[in-house]
Formats: structure tokens, sequence, C-alpha cells
């Protein structure tokens, strides 16, 4: 009985270790400090179709990505539209430098432990760009969405 019991341990431990966000699951509730040091509870967006995407200043493919959704969040922040980027940067000055050069206007927070930063482990993010499109009510509908995609969330 004991050997039962500590194998259904381990097996809800390694269940739990690589959760993964599924379509339809809701926006989790966590927060994370901004770039301005302000504490940002995810929940708080509902009522908003947001794109939460994971990135950092050292992933050349994340900085390529950066170029498409400032444009994109400029154009659509005024129609309940909202991007949070969170980064997995270790160094805040790398982060911080790659905000303002990327020229972000969007929410940007931190989880600065790298893949094992509990958002990421939560979302189970395995690599970078990872981003999640959730809808108005907090319904997670897309995971990595075309640009298309997000529009057609925005526009419904």
């Amino acid at each position: 009985m004991r050997k039962i019991m500590l194998l259904f341990s381990l097996i809800i431990s390694i269940s739990t270790a690589t959760a993964q966000m599924k379509i339809g699951d809701s926006l989790p509730d966590f927060q994370l400090k901004n770039n301005k040091e302000a504490t940002i509870n995810l929940t708080s967006l509902k009522g908003k179709t947001v794109l939460i995407d994971f990135w950092a200043s050292w992933c050349a493919p994340c900085r390529l990505a950066n170029k498409k959704l400032a444009p994109l969040y400029n154009q659509y922040k005024n129609d309940n539209f909202e991007i949070v980027g969170i980064s997995l940067d270790t160094d805040k000055t790398k982060w911080m430098n790659a905000i303002q050069k990327d020229k972000l206007a969007y929410e940007q927070l931190i989880d600065a432990k790298g893949f094992d930063a509990k958002s990421a482990l939560l979302f189970g993010v395995e690599e970078l760009p990872n981003s999640y499109l959730f809808d108005a009510s907090g319904k997670l509908v897309a995971i990595n969405p075309t640009e298309e995609q997000i529009i057609m969330q925005i526009k419904k």
C-alpha cells in the first residue's frame, strides 16, 4: 500500500510539473512586477482580449516578434485589447534595455527565473517566443496565434 501511495504521489507531481495551458482554460490568477516596479495581477485584465507573450531579451525570434507586436498593440489598444509581455530574462538590466530599444508600450512583466519561472511552468512554456490569446471572458482561445487570429478575436 505504501508503494502505491508513493507511486500515486510521484504521478501527481510529474503531471503538475508539466502543466500546460489548454484551449478553454481560464486566465491564470497570478501577479508579477512590471518594468515600473508595480505589481500586476493578470485577472485584472478580464473583460479585454489579452495576448500573453513570453519572451526574453536574448531571444532573437522574440525580438523580431516584438517588431510586429508593438504596431499591432498601437493599432488596437483602444479596442479593448491588451498585450502582456512576460520576460523570462534573468538579467533585469538587459530586459529593461530591450523594452526601450524595441519601443514596447504594452505591459511588461518579468519572472526572472528563466524556464524555471512559476509563470513559465504554469503555462507550459518550453520555447520562446510563446504566446497565449484569451478572449474577453478570460478563456484561452489560441496558443501561438497568428496576427489574423488575434485581429479576428479583437473584432468579435
